[in-house]
């Protein structure tokens, strides 16, 4: 082992040490003081809530630093909340197999397939085709069909579809698989972007339905599903367009141009020949899931049906048609799905040990008498740092709620708190954990979750620049009320 492996073994080591001794630090703490919200109303954090906050600094630690392998950290958080009696260990186990990491496993099994039977490399070749040499261009034209695609579809199936059409694209880069400024830009690129893309209809993540109820449940307003586009439209593509500008600057390509690409491309597109059958079959088993998936947000009676239930039939159909095989079913990542299954289970753990709305609470609270920029603004963040550590539905479950009971006291109207929440909710740029399409682009071995977590960084920043843009110019001007 050489020196510099010493020095990043002890590297890690420490953090994996500091992580432990945080969470001990937190658990054996005396207790802390009640939270009161803004009616009067006190909320008393328990010995297991005060033990899930010191659980999620641990985990946060470690995943920042990838102490262990990120499926590990996983596996970890389901451990400790059973060995302290944070909860007990049925629940904290049951979240592993949450109906949200299944649909993360039936959306990784689609990326395979299409792999395997050729679909991405032939949208590759036919994307490189158009889009030509100039790596500047090539950025450009994922992001922009990463954007479209989840306006119809969740950003997580999006994210396991674009998946191996980057992999495609990134092996005509000429650098074989290691890891480049190009390759970096393009696979946390296109998390990013399908975070921005998925803020724009209803059909790109769970989060907008779960916001919008809440909202219609507390104000007796309804928003329709155009309606919602109208206003998250601009900022959605707002934000695709400047972080395209972000890679370019952050992850500048090494190459300007990958010269002859277009005919290698359009040549290795020949060589691919006519549209196969199992090609055709792959196709319509996805494209007639996604219909159904979308039809949901228009018919009520399909609501009953969960959403990775149907996505699993896709799964199921691959293996009864023979398009995938027991060889195929060992090659899931499954660091990634461990991965999720913690930030499941932790995200449940600061929801029902009323750890999340102790935070939430206490957070607002210190702004409960600020101007009313500065209160949106800090739902905002606070919404923006939760959701990278705990399911954004669940981050919107326990912030919305008590901001939208705030609002009306500083003359804040309840529309900006929605769509400013939804926004940043949507946009999770510091930890794998924060959303599937990151955890999905770290399985390229392009980059480490610090290495993402440093880029997330400014990226955030600009997020919460595009919010206080929205609120302040772009949302006053297309119509929406602000201030009461």
């Amino acid at each position: 082992m050489t020196t510099a492996d010493n020095k990043i073994d002890l590297t890690k080591t420490a953090f994996l040490i500091l992580g432990v001794l945080i969470f001990l630090a937190v658990y054996y703490s005396p207790p802390w003081p009640d939270a009161i919200d803004p009616m009067g109303t006190s909320f008393i954090l328990s010995p297991q809530g005060k033990a899930a906050i010191g659980l999620f600094l641990m985990a946060g630690t470690w995943w920042v630093f990838e102490v262990v392998p990120i499926g590990v950290t996983g596996i970890t958080i389901g451990v400790m909340q059973a060995l302290f009696f944070i909860r007990p260990a049925k629940d904290a186990f049951n979240d592993f197999m949450d109906p949200s990491v299944l649909f993360i496993f039936g959306s990784l099994i689609i990326g395979a397939v299409f792999t395997k039977v050729g679909i991405t490399k032939r949208l590759a070749y036919k994307m490189l085709m158009i889009v030509g040499e100039r790596t500047s261009m090539i950025y450009l034209g994922c992001f922009v069909v990463t954007a479209l695609l989840t306006h119809l579809m969740a950003h997580t199936a999006v994210a396991a579809t674009m998946y191996p059409l980057l992999l495609s694209i990134y092996a005509l880069y000429g650098e074989g698989n290691k890891p480049t400024k190009f390759g970096k830009g393009l696979f946390i690129g296109m998390a990013f972007v399908a975070g921005a893309g998925s803020i724009i209809t209803l059909l790109g993540a769970a989060r907008g339905i779960v916001a919008l109820g809440f909202y219609q449940e507390i104000t007796g307003k309804s928003v329709s599903f155009f309606e919602l586009s109208f206003y998250m439209a601009p900022i959605g593509w707002l934000m695709v367009f400047l972080l395209w500008g972000f890679f370019m600057v952050v992850y500048k390509p090494e190459k300007p141009v990958i010269p002859g690409l277009r005919e290698k491309a359009s040549q290795l597109n020949k060589e691919m020949g006519p549209i196969t059958g199992q090609e055709i079959t792959a196709a319509l088993i996805v494209a007639g899931v996604i219909f159904f998936l979308s039809l949901q947000s228009f018919i009520p009676a399909l609501e009953v049906f969960n959403k990775a239930a149907v996505l699993l039939v896709s799964t199921i159909l691959f293996f009864v048609l023979r398009i995938l095989d027991i060889k195929d079913l060992e090659m899931v990542p499954w660091n990634i799905i461990l991965l999720f299954a913690g930030a499941m289970s932790i995200g449940f753990c600061l929801w029902q040990t009323g750890a999340a709305e102790w935070l939430a609470i206490n957070w607002l609270g210190f702004f409960s008498d600020a101007h009313w920029f500065i209160f949106v603004m800090s739902i905002a963040f606070f919404i923006m740092v939760m959701t990278n550590f705990i399911m954004n539905v669940a981050s919107i479950a326990i912030s919305v709620p008590v901001a939208l009971v705030v609002a009306p006291y500083l003359g804040v109207a309840p529309e900006v708190v929605l769509y400013s929440a939804l926004i940043v909710a949507g946009m999770p740029f510091l930890l794998l954990v924060g959303a599937a399409p990151n955890a999905i682009a770290y399985n390229s071995g392009q980059f480490t979750s610090g290495q993402f977590f440093a880029t997330g960084i400014p990226a955030s920043i600009l997020l919460m620049a595009v919010t206080a843009l929205a609120v302040i110019l772009i949302w006053p001007i297309m119509g929406m009320p602000i201030t009461l």
